[in-house]
């Protein structure tokens, strides 16, 4: 399997994939996320939670108050229909990815590739920057999925996986440079339906799981090296969500993705999560059932 990768002042190059790779010891990467200002303006009370389940809302709601009984959603911010995963800035700014959801309505394509941004003063919901070139359709809904917020640099790491079909990856993930919003470099063919960063012994790392197989990868972010970690047992199982729980112990939430859409909405027993942990004794990774 090969990966090509595209960067600034540098047209292109190939990348071969790494069998399994030793990242060594990791931790979670510096965060710098905080809620958004129109939160403490409105009084909304510790502990909230980011609600992106479609179960009660549509769209994006902000849980709260015992129990996280009681929400705080707004009609406008329906108008993009689903949303995906988000990530905070350190000002509050949160952005979002698109998430096709059970029917196909005339717009759910073209809303697919667009990343979106919520403000952190008005709370007003737009798009913040469209790719042009992901392109959903009838043959796989998806488009861009997944983010996560670089405190370190002020960039955001977007995967897409519109081009993909069942024998070929053709995703795509994006460096993007929020100030300017200039894509600072792709990594063509990866298929990421999560991703997480951390800090490992052999530098930044961006974690993702595969869309298409039941691997966990890592992408070195300077050398843009792509190596495979950690394999499920369960090769129906996808690596929906990564969390850095501790040194060396992630927490991985899976589902039997197939570019359909009813296991990425499905919020029943398909949903399993593991804890991951690195034993740097034995050179090993376990894997525990949660």
């Amino acid at each position: 399997m090969l990966f090509y990768v595209n960067a600034l002042k540098e047209k292109s190059r190939v990348s071969s994939l790494s069998l399994v790779e030793n990242i060594g010891k990791f931790q979670k990467l510096r965060s710098c996320a905080r809620h958004p200002n129109f939160l403490n303006k409105l009084k909304i009370p510790q502990p909230i939670a980011i609600d992106l389940s479609q179960q009660q809302h549509k769209g994006l709601a902000f849980l709260y108050g015992q129990g996280l009984s009681q929400a705080l959603h707004l009609k406008t911010w329906e108008k993009f229909d689903h949303f995906s995963t988000y990530a905070l800035d350190p000002k509050g700014t949160m952005y979002l990815t698109p998430m096709p959801y059970i029917s196909i309505k005339e717009q759910t394509f073209e809303f697919q590739k667009n990343i979106y941004k919520l403000d952190t003063n008005s709370g007003n919901l737009s798009v913040w920057m469209t790719l042009d070139e992901v392109k959903a359709g009838s043959n796989n809904p998806y488009g861009v999925i997944a983010l996560v917020y670089d405190c370190t640099d002020d960039t955001l790491w977007v995967s897409a996986i519109d081009k993909t079909d069942y024998r070929t990856n053709r995703g795509v993930i994006y460096h993007i440079d929020i100030k300017s919003k200039k894509i600072l470099q792709r990594v063509k063919g990866v298929d990421a339906l999560s991703l997480a960063l951390i800090k490992s012994a052999k530098g930044k790392q961006l974690l993702f799981g595969g869309a298409r197989e039941n691997f966990l990868y890592s992408l070195d972010t300077k050398t843009l090296k792509v190596s495979k970690l950690f394999e499920l047992p369960n090769v129906h199982e996808h690596i929906r969500k990564i969390k850095v729980r501790s040194e060396n112990v992630l927490e991985l939430q899976t589902i039997p993705f197939s570019y359909s859409l009813i296991a990425q909405t499905s919020q029943g027993e398909d949903r399993k999560y593991y804890q991951l942990k690195w034993d740097g004794s034995s050179v090993s990774w376990e894997l525990s059932a949660k």
